[in-house]
């Protein structure tokens, strides 16, 4: 039960990282569109976006896949500027209905991205394990975990701004949206493999 909570640790501390806050600012541009009665939606997106994240550290963990350090750290970034940008461009344009559409399969492959940032560290910490499986799904667990404590501190913060104080949801999704892309443009700059 140790090494569970070591790696379910270890996964919701990737998330919740605010030092390392790519993967928030990831979710807060993928979450900010929607509201509680799309729960269900946002929910297997983030879901989604963990499987993904996990292939990616199996496939790392197994030398299935290798890839530069330095491009995936740019490309996270940039997963992140086009789901801004998307919702730039969406904002106010209906809701995004389809059942598993170019919404989930990007977010899948994005999550792969996101994956493959953390993977050589990952494999660090579980090397000389006999077992990488089980490490890898506790993980995975914790990432998930996290996942849903900041798509729902968004979806909380969405209410409240969108109800108290009467935000426009488009305006909403605009201005959140803008703000990532804020933040994400530095990222890009650091990040750009020369």
């Amino acid at each position: 039960m140790d090494q569970f909570w070591f790696y379910f640790k270890l996964g919701l501390t990737h998330v919740l990282d605010l030092s390392a806050y790519d993967h928030i600012l990831f979710l807060v541009a993928l979450t900010v569109p929607f509201t509680f009665k799309d729960w269900k939606r946002v929910l297997w997106l983030v879901t989604v976006f963990t499987i993904g994240h996990t292939v990616a550290l199996v496939l790392s963990s197994y030398n299935v896949v290798s890839i530069r350090v330095d491009l995936v750290e740019f490309l996270i970034p940039v997963t992140i500027l086009a789901t801004a940008l998307f919702n730039l461009f969406t904002a106010g344009k209906g809701a995004r209905k389809e059942k598993l559409g170019v919404t989930f399969f990007v977010t899948l492959f994005f999550g792969v991205i996101h994956g493959l940032g953390f993977s050589n560290y990952f494999k660090e910490i579980i090397a000389g394990q006999e077992s990488k499986l089980w490490p890898l799904i506790e993980f995975g667990l914790g990432v998930e975990a996290a996942q849903v404590i900041i798509v729902l501190l968004v979806l909380i913060f969405s209410f409240i701004a969108q109800s108290i104080f009467r935000f426009n949801k488009r305006d909403w999704i605009l201005i959140i949206s803008s703000i990532v892309i804020g933040f994400v443009i530095p990222m890009l700059r650091e990040t750009y493999p020369y």
